[in-house]
């Protein structure tokens, strides 16, 4: 719980009552490496934080083809976003890719949060718009720079990723081939 109360923290303040409510909603629960946080097909029910553990954003392309949009490290929060606040079914899976411990608030208590303490909703908008940026920072050099350039920001971006999650994930987030990645990395 120490986690994520760090990281809250850094976005705004909270006094020790609104703390007790916060972790009287929150449920610490462990993901298996390969479970799924949220599946596509389904709407999103809950809000989570990462303990410890790598999840990924995947999806399938019209060609059946397995599609990683991006990766969530510890210290972060994962949620569908469009499918819970919209309560829209979901195009994509949340996936975790090591064994994962979380800490995971229902859709329910999520919004009994934001209605009962008072400056949470700004909090998480804070949150929110530190993920969207980050996203599409990570996101934006993947379209302009060869593969071997992609790669070498990937390491810069997730450093803490490469050594643990499969090759083909990272692959499928570079949008090449195992093979070709394979290669570069060998040549760097």
């Amino acid at each position: 719980m120490k986690e994520l109360f760090d990281f809250i923290l850094r976005f705004g303040n909270f006094n020790p009552q609104q703390m007790d409510f916060i972790k009287s909603k929150a449920k610490e629960i462990d993901f298996k490496k390969d479970e799924y946080f949220s599946e596509a097909g389904k709407i999103a029910s809950q809000v989570g934080f990462v303990v410890d553990g790598i999840l990924r954003v995947c999806y399938y392309n019209n060609e059946g083809e397995e599609i990683t949009k991006y990766f969530i490290e510890e210290n972060n929060l994962v949620v569908d976003l469009e499918s819970f606040d919209n309560q829209i079914i979901s195009s994509s899976y949340v996936q975790a890719i090591t064994d994962c411990k979380m800490i995971i608030f229902s859709r329910k208590d999520w919004l009994e949060l934001l209605q009962t303490i008072v400056g949470f909703d700004v909090i998480v908008n804070k949150i929110i718009s530190r993920a969207l940026l980050q996203k599409v920072e990570r996101r934006s050099p993947l379209v302009t720079e060869d593969a071997t350039k992609r790669y070498l920001k990937f390491l810069e971006i997730y450093p803490n990723v490469v050594n643990r999650i499969p090759l083909s994930y990272v692959a499928s987030y570079l949008g090449v081939t195992q093979s070709s990645l394979s290669r570069i990395r060998k040549n760097i």
